[in-house]
Order: C-alpha cells, then sequence, then structure tokens
C-alpha cells in the first residue's frame, strides 16, 4: 500500500511539473509579445507600462475571486498585503518602467537582448537568497540559453552611441526582472496565483500612475488602434504572461523558470517575422535550437530519494 501510494504521489509530481512547465513557457511566449504592443499603443512608454497594469486589474481580480471560491482560505484574507505583495509589486514597477524605456530608446532586438540576461542573476542570486540548489545542469542550461540568446537577437544587435541610454535600460531591466522572480518565488508560500498577481499589480500600478502622471504629456491613445493594443498588452503580457509566471513559480525552481524566459526572445523574433515583416535567418533559427536544448538540460529531475520542496518538484 504504501509503495502505491508513493508511485501515485510521483505520479501526481510529475503532472503538476508538467502543468507549471507548460504554464511558464506560454507565459513567456505572452510576455514576449510586448514590445510589438507597446510600440503600436500609440502612446508613450511610461502611460503604456501604467495601462498594461492597470487594465488587466478587472481580468486578475475575476482570477482571485474564482480561485477563493474554489480553494478557500477565509484565515488569511485576500486583501493582504504583506511585504512579499509589496516588493513584488515594486519590482515589477521598475521592470516596467525600464523595459518600456528600453523599448522606445534603442531597437527591440537590443531591448529583448539585455532583458534576456535576467536568468544570469536570478541563477547567480537564487542559491543566496532563496537556498536552492544551482545544479550543474542548471549551469549548462543557462550557458546554452545564453548562447542561444546571442545567436537569436544578437545578430540583430548593434551598438550604437544614439542607442546606448536604450541599452542601459534594458541591462537594469534584467536585474529588476531577475529580482521580481526571485521576490515571486517565496510569495507564492503564502499566496495563491491569482491573489498574489492581482495585489502585486495593484501596487505596480499605484506606482506607475504617478510616474504617468508626473512625466507623460498624453496617457490616452489617439485611435482606437492604440487602445486595441494597450488591451492586448494588458491582457496577454500582463494577466496571461505574469499570471501563468506566477502560477509555475509555485511548483518550479526560480533558475529553471528564469531559463524558460529565453523563449520570450524565440517569441519576440516570430512575431516580428509575422507582424512586422522582420526577417529571421539561420543563426537565429540556431539560437532557438539552443535556447531549446538549454531548456531541456536544465528541466528539473525528481530524486530517486524523498527530496524537500526546495530541491525537487
Amino acid at each position: 500500500m504504501t509503495r502505491v501510494l508513493e508511485t501515485d504521489s510521483a505520479a501526481m509530481e510529475a503532472r503538476t511539473a508538467t502543468l507549471a512547465f507548460g504554464a511558464l513557457a506560454l507565459g513567456a511566449v505572452a510576455m514576449g509579445a510586448s514590445p510589438i504592443f507597446v510600440r503600436l499603443a500609440e502612446v508613450g512608454p511610461f502611460a503604456s507600462a501604467f495601462w498594461r497594469v492597470a487594465l488587466a486589474l478587472p481580468a486578475l481580480y475575476a482570477w482571485m475571486i474564482f480561485e477563493n471560491r474554489s480553494t478557500p482560505d477565509p484565515a488569511s484574507g485576500w486583501l493582504k498585503f504583506d511585504r512579499t505583495v509589496v516588493l513584488a509589486g515594486l519590482l515589477f514597477s521598475g521592470d516596467l518602467f525600464f523595459w518600456h524605456l528600453a523599448i522606445m530608446n534603442t531597437t527591440v532586438a537590443n531591448a529583448t537582448f539585455l532583458a534576456a540576461l535576467a536568468p544570469v542573476f536570478v541563477v547567480s542570486l537564487s542559491w543566496l537568497v532563496l537556498r536552492e540548489v544551482v545544479s550543474r545542469e542548471i549551469v549548462l542550461g543557462l550557458a546554452a540559453g545564453l548562447a542561444g540568446a546571442a545567436l537569436l537577437l544578437g545578430s540583430s544587435y548593434s551598438f550604437a552611441p544614439a542607442n546606448l541610454l536604450g541599452d542601459t535600460y534594458g541591462l537594469i531591466t534584467a536585474m529588476f526582472f531577475g529580482s521580481y522572480i526571485l521576490a515571486v518565488r517565496p510569495a507564492r508560500k503564502r499566496h495563491p496565483a491569482g491573489r498574489l498577481i492581482f495585489l502585486s499589480s495593484l501596487v505596480t500600478a499605484a506606482v506607475l500612475l504617478v510616474i504617468a502622471l508626473a512625466l507623460e504629456p498624453r496617457m490616452f491613445p489617439a485611435s482606437a488602434n492604440g487602445l486595441m493594443m494597450l488591451v492586448a498588452l494588458a491582457l496577454v503580457s500582463h494577466a496571461g504572461g505574469q499570471g501563468l509566471l506566477a502560477v509555475a513559480l509555485g511548483h518550479l525552481p526560480a533558475g529553471f523558470s528564469s531559463l524558460v524566459i529565453f523563449l520570450e526572445g524565440v517569441a519576440a523574433a516570430i512575431l516580428g517575422w509575422i507582424v512586422l515583416a522582420e526577417s529571421m535567418t539561420w543563426l537565429q533559427l540556431l539560437g532557438s535550437g539552443a535556447i531549446f536544448a538549454g531548456i531541456w538540460i536544465a528541466r528539473p529531475r525528481r530524486s530517486k530519494r524523498a527530496a524537500g520542496p526546495e530541491t525537487s518538484i
């Protein structure tokens, strides 16, 4: 009987890990679409960053309410702004602030490539901050992912003095997004995904509203097409992308999860080819393959012996 229970538990863990990985990959693709939406939104970078979060709040609220009905947790209450929620919201504010600045002040390829360096910060700090084991497979996967990102986006990367400020914004974005991933991982131990992303988004929206009102000459798009791009940015890239990331981080290690974010670059290249008629070279295809190989190498492996929640999933 004990062996049967252990087998059922292992099978359930495997299914959960598979679903979490699927959510993470889909979330990375959704976030990879954000540069196109931002470019077509017809508002400045700070306004688009605010609307990205604010317009997603109704959908995130509905998710949280459905989540509370499915798995009620009345003891904790839903409006619980503890320090993990506030920290996640503040870090994501910084991420969006510099990400949208990078998109508007350098090429999409430059911004995406530099922001893709976030896994370097996550893998480097996850052991120090979260005490998660950084295995040899994670390191090899990171190396393959970086090589893939260099081939995928580096072939379009162009250094120019005019882009230097935007490139710097892209690098700062990587630091903030890496820190955000590290903050969400422990926050998921206290909050279900829907509640976490809704409450942290309230913090982010409040911060970005102040910034947008202070720095943007125009808050609203000039046409219905611009409004549609903002709605798509909110529902696809934020509610979808960030929401699925929060779901996955409740079950997957931060280091591995950050590597899957490399798929943002793959999605951005494919969408650029489809929407903006940008060409895809054989180097970019090779880079995409290296990213998939890195994710496969770094995939979590179930230990033969029982392991704690921080070392296995």
